[in-house]
């Protein structure tokens, strides 16, 4: 393992950091290296650790291992807050703030501003699930004032620039010419010593050049004085900004958002002219949320429109939607069992298994359809145990082609439910709800829909005459 640090910002306009980020990057060995954990099924045979080994790891997980470094690794006024380095900085330049949640406080006045933020500090850390919670020191800034007496610059034949050029140049420093050495290029800085500019009695004294060729000391035409003001001042959507970082863990970002703005809500009250905005992945959370209240209608729409076109019936089609519902329930279940949140890649997870719902009903409903047809076609269809019989021989019959079609898609899934790789937490949120619903919906294919095929065929079609016999009836199989 190797460890990385950097202290400020970089001299960039892309790098959006504070003065006072300090970044760390933990570079980790390979997990194959990582030190051994005690499981459940540490102590038991070969065979049971073997099985056991490929739901949990035997090393330490990931998880395990930040809330370790997390306890750990605790320093006064550096709060932890735990990402990647590439979704870090996407983060940042896409919402500005750095940590899975953030409050975006605005306002005019900055002071204001900070204590707001250090009050919703002092809530959210109450909330369940805050790993760290930290508010921008907006106000915490330390300057040096130039106060420049225009009448004492008129006297000396001064102008405002010629002061301004002094401070500039001789005091904060002014590059002059570039030195090459080979390849490399460096800039050559020239001002005072730091021991005629560290201290506030020797800067009055810096000598100022006049027309008349006099030197005068700063002190006759300038006050000097140490203010405090913002270190960093932040704008957004034309508002003075401050920005307060959480970082989460243990449940999902939506549920701890609703229940810190509650908890907000209650006990801080905004003065007038002040707002608050809920950012980070939350932000992000809304965007698609909106985006899902109309992709999953559309994904439903289309999937009926097509069941429609291929089965020309309004009741097929229902029965074969009826799978949806069902399936959600072992989605459902298997996120739980598996601790996992509800999150974009189970809502894809969600959406696919709509996708594959339909496949398996659809044939489901083929098989059915074929020996209802089947016995029609050969005058066997005359009362309710002949419907009973061909949708038994229809359903149970042909159990092994239907439990062929699921485990196939079974044996794709859930190599990816094993998966510990790069991109293996995403994708196993995404293929959680297709085992789950798979399961579910396959009992509800062989339990539900031959009884409620059953009850469309007898009381709606052949109770009403819609399907006839034929006139001369073939001998059942059995008789000959």
């Amino acid at each position: 393992m190797s460890v990385f640090g950097k202290a400020g910002r970089a001299d960039s306009p892309t790098d959006p950091a504070p003065f006072s980020m300090v970044e760390t990057t933990v570079v980790l060995k390979p997990e194959s290296e990582w030190r051994a954990a005690h499981r459940w099924y540490s102590d038991g045979p070969r065979f049971i650790r073997w099985i056991g080994a490929r739901f949990v790891p035997e090393h330490i997980t990931f998880d395990e291992l930040q809330a370790e470094m997390n306890e750990k690794l605790r320093f006064p006024g550096i709060p932890n807050i735990w990402t990647q380095p590439i979704k870090n900085r996407i983060d940042m330049l896409s919402t500005g703030v750095r940590t899975p949640i953030g409050v975006k406080i605005f306002g005019p006045d900055l002071k204001t501003i900070q204590g707001l933020g250090e009050r919703l500090e002092s809530i959210l850390r109450d909330v369940p699930g805050t790993r760290s919670v930290l508010a921008e020191r907006t106000a915490g800034g330390y300057y040096m004032d130039f106060v420049l007496h225009r009448d004492e610059l008129a006297r000396y034949g001064l102008t405002i620039d010629d002061a301004q050029m002094i401070v500039t140049s001789a005091i904060g420093g002014e590059n002059v010419t570039t030195t090459v050495e080979g390849r490399e290029r460096y800039p050559v800085n020239v001002r005072y010593g730091r021991e005629f500019r560290d201290d506030l009695e020797r800067l009055k004294r810096t000598l100022v050049p006049t027309p008349s060729g006099a030197q005068i000391p700063m002190a006759q035409i300038a006050d000097l004085k140490l203010v405090e003001g913002p270190s960093m001042i932040r704008d957004e959507n034309g508002q003075l900004a401050g920005y307060v970082y959480v970082d989460m863990a243990g449940r999902d970002v939506g549920g701890y958002v609703t229940e810190a703005k509650a908890r907000v809500q209650e006990q801080l009250e905004l003065p007038k002219g002040y707002t608050l905005t809920w950012s980070g992945q939350y932000e992000n959370m809304l965007r698609v949320r909106e985006r899902l209240k109309v992709v999953l209608p559309l994904t439903l729409f289309l999937i009926a429109l097509l069941l429609y076109t291929n089965t020309k019936s309004g009741v097929k089609t229902a029965i074969v939607l009826l799978a949806v519902p069902f399936s959600l329930v072992g989605a459902v279940w298997l996120l739980f069992a598996l601790g996992y949140n509800v999150s974009i890649a189970v809502w894809v997870g969600m959406i696919a298994l709509m996708g594959l719902d339909a496949e398996t009903g659809v044939f489901m409903l083929l098989f059915l359809d074929l020996a209802y047809e089947e016995r029609v076609r050969l005058g066997l269809m005359r009362n309710e145990a002949d419907l009973t019989e061909a949708i038994i021989h229809g359903a149970v019959r042909r159990v092994r082609p239907k439990m062929m079609t699921v485990a196939a898609a079974f044996m794709g899934l859930l190599p990816v439910m094993w998966a510990t790789g790069a991109g293996a937490d995403v994708m196993k949120r995404v293929a959680a709800p297709m085992v789950g619903g798979l399961f579910t919906s396959f009992a509800l294919e062989l339990l539900v829909y031959p009884a409620i095929y059953a009850i469309w065929k007898w009381r709606f079609e052949m109770k009403r005459g819609r399907t006839v016999p034929q006139p001369k009836a073939l001998p059942h199989p059995a008789a000959a």
